[in-house]
């Protein structure tokens, strides 16, 4: 029986799982698809969790698949410099999700088990059965990270309050079999209107459409070549031809988001958590930062060592996170209603962004590279220990410590924690860290 079952084969759910079974844990992650996705989805890493996957020896094996590597992110279409952030990746990558999703997964130990959507969930003081792909699985513990319409969070009826999309979007992977020169020739940051594209692999662009026609389409109309055509025909004129649809999905700015993240034995991570408008690769990278945030809080919980109310402390640490996420995608989505007020909003931001300090505030903001939790004092970019264990740097280790943190020298002394977050930086204070968020000691575990 595996210690921990994850629901979904997304980013979110995968990287979940490796952070488990880094820490020893037996994972078994359910995916509904039959088959790996070849849609390209998110299409952006941001400056932290590049770090995080760095950190993680994970980045290697995303880089030749890399397309850009932008030194800005944007708000609501208006570039945010990055070149001046406090990071070794002062840049976001440009690559799809498909690509990133296949680079975790080729790490794991047990393989994914497809074609096993979730239809059922049972817990109880021990743990939760899973019933997916026809068949009951049992472990202590199930992560939901499948996805925005999470079948595992309508199966336990959680609260999920927010906002309703008051626009809608188009978003799809195109052939062209004709465009005018020079255009989507390269990777390029996106602007507010309709009609933007992007060169992607394998011949396909991505495009983002949104006008009167898909505001009058229901959610579950099909999106076909006719309406990109009429579309993007509206922007770039009549020399742009759509070939194949690949891939089309439509979207909306509803904001919603679980009051609780851990309901008993079950864990939500990623947009199966929160759902937001999809700008700027946030909802990948939250995700991303919600599964380093929670695997080593509930692997500790598993094995016994965690101290009290660490496991809750992921739902204290990441929702106000993603909140605030939840807030500024809100905010651009208004920023990009084409709309006269709107347009003076905007401009009035434009100039705002345009003072150094509150560029930086906000490239701190959307990079992931500002973002910081009680009790922490930053984040420290040093390769993470192959088992999981948190890292003491410059500093000798207490007896009854060295199962959960490895010891390694520095000028700097500090404890990180397994996710990277520093909880001690030098002086007294090192036994209560360790105590607060690794445990009590072997011997007094041991009683």
């Amino acid at each position: 029986m595996p210690d921990v079952l994850v629901a979904g084969g997304g980013p979110t759910g995968l990287l979940t799982a490796f952070e488990l079974e880094r820490a020893g844990l037996d994972v078994l992650v359910l995916e509904r698809d039959a088959r790996p996705t070849t849609q390209s989805k998110a299409l952006g890493l941001q400056p932290r969790s590049v770090e995080v996957l760095a950190d993680r020896g994970l980045l290697a094996a995303i880089e030749p698949h890399v397309q850009a590597k932008l030194p800005a992110g944007h708000f609501s279409g208006l570039p945010i410099d990055y070149t001046d952030l406090p990071t070794p990746f002062p840049y976001q990558l440009g690559v799809e999700q498909a690509h990133v999703a296949a680079a975790i997964e080729a790490r794991l130990r047990t393989p994914v088990l497809r074609d096993a959507a979730v239809t059922a969930v049972a817990q109880d003081d021990e743990g939760v059965t899973v019933t997916a792909g026809g068949r009951d699985h049992r472990a202590g513990w199930l992560v939901a990270a499948d996805g925005g319409r999470s079948t595992v969070r309508t199966l336990l009826g959680a609260a999920f309050p927010g906002t309703s999309a008051r626009i809608s979007l188009v978003v799809a992977d195109i052939t062209l079999s004709a465009k005018p020169a020079g255009l989507a020739d390269a990777w390029a940051l996106p602007s507010s209107g309709s009609g933007y594209l992007l060169p992607l692999s394998g011949g396909r662009y991505r495009t983002i459409v949104f006008g009167e026609e898909q505001q009058r389409l229901g959610r579950e109309e099909p999106v076909t070549a006719g309406e990109l055509q009429r579309a993007l025909t509206a922007v770039h004129g009549p020399e742009i031809k759509v070939g194949e649809v690949r891939w089309a999905s439509r979207f909306g700015d509803a904001a919603r988001q679980l009051e609780r993240y851990r309901h008993n034995r079950v864990l939500f991570a990623g947009d199966a958590a929160h759902i937001h408008l999809p700008v700027g690769g946030q909802g990948l990278n939250l995700g991303l930062q919600d599964a380093v945030n929670l695997g080593w809080k509930l692997a500790a919980t598993v094995r016994g060592t965690a101290p009290d109310g660490l496991l809750d402390s992921y739902h204290d640490e990441r929702h106000p996170v993603a909140a605030r996420v939840l807030l500024s995608t809100r905010a651009q989505a208004v920023l990009g209603v084409p709309d006269p007020d709107a347009a003076a909003v905007r401009e009035i931001v434009t100039g705002l962004l345009a003072v150094p300090e509150a560029r930086r505030a906000v490239a701190l903001e959307i990079s992931g590279i500002g973002l910081t939790h009680p009790g922490v004092s930053g984040r420290a970019a040093v390769p993470a220990p192959p088992d999981g264990r948190a890292v003491l740097i410059g500093a000798a280790l207490p007896p009854g410590w060295a199962d959960r943190v490895e010891t390694r020298s520095g000028d700097e002394p500090r404890l990180v924690r397994p996710d990277g977050y520093v909880v001690w930086a030098g002086g007294p204070g090192l036994e209560d860290a360790l105590h607060r968020w690794l445990g009590q000691p072997a011997a007094v575990l041991s009683r």
